[in-house]
């Protein structure tokens, strides 16, 4: 931590960013998926990877329907999922987030819409300030639904062209999710005021709220109880 950003700070950047007329590649509503799954479980897991985990768990704790979220990594080996390895960006893995919610409160499909609309899918291997493969965007189907799903929501987002510059989000199939190491758990939730937070993760909170309020939970699903 470099300094602390007091919450006065904070709210005015959530309000500035919470503002329609922020311009950037997801600023606006994207269109509903028009193919997305009937609900056959109580629960189901998606595995996502779109930059730092630490934004893309504190977005996805804050999501309706969501029972749990994990920062961890995903595309490479279990032996090599470890924060030091995994920044070198040599190991395939990739800073991921395992997100286990209700497919009758948020469908697979919303949890991709809302995924689409929080990182920039068009930036190959970085996110922000974060570049390298460990930063890249990936989906890690576990199904054949979740591919199907995936696939047709991409080539839905390509032909209505709401980004300015091609998707290049891989989609590839979930081999291993490895929860990151304990100090990296609902970290956004423990370090609000941390510049990098407040710069880079608080706006996508803000931007869920602002474009999907029929999503948005107040209360974040924490990790750690304490």
């Amino acid at each position: 931590m470099t300094g602390i950003i007091r919450p006065l700070a904070v709210a005015a950047l959530l309000a500035m960013c919470a503002s329609p007329s922020v311009a950037d590649e997801t600023a606006n509503v994207l269109p509903s998926p028009m193919v997305d799954n009937e609900p056959a479980q109580p629960s189901e897991t998606a595995v996502l990877a779109g930059g730092c985990f630490w934004g893309m768990q504190g977005v996805f704790q804050h999501v309706k329907g969501v029972k749990q979220v994990l920062a961890g990594y995903s595309g490479g080996a279990r032996d090599t999922a470890h924060y030091e390895e995994v920044g070198s960006g040599t190991t395939g893995n990739a800073e991921s987030v395992q997100i286990v919610f209700d497919p009758k409160i948020v469908s697979y499909g919303q949890i991709l819409r809302i995924y689409f609309s929080v990182m920039d899918p068009t930036t190959l291997d970085y996110q922000g300030p974060d570049e390298g493969t460990q930063y890249r965007s990936e989906i890690f189907y576990a199904n054949p639904d979740q591919l199907r799903i995936a696939k047709a929501y991409v080539a839905q987002l390509s032909k209505a062209q709401v980004f300015s510059a091609p998707i290049v989000t891989q989609i590839g199939a979930l081999h291993g999710f490895y929860p990151a190491e304990a100090y990296h758990q609902d970290y956004l939730i423990l370090h609000p005021y941390q510049p990098y937070i407040v710069i880079n993760d608080l706006p996508k909170i803000a931007k869920l709220k602002h474009l999907y309020p029929q999503f948005y939970a107040e209360k974040p699903v924490r990790v750690t109880q304490n």
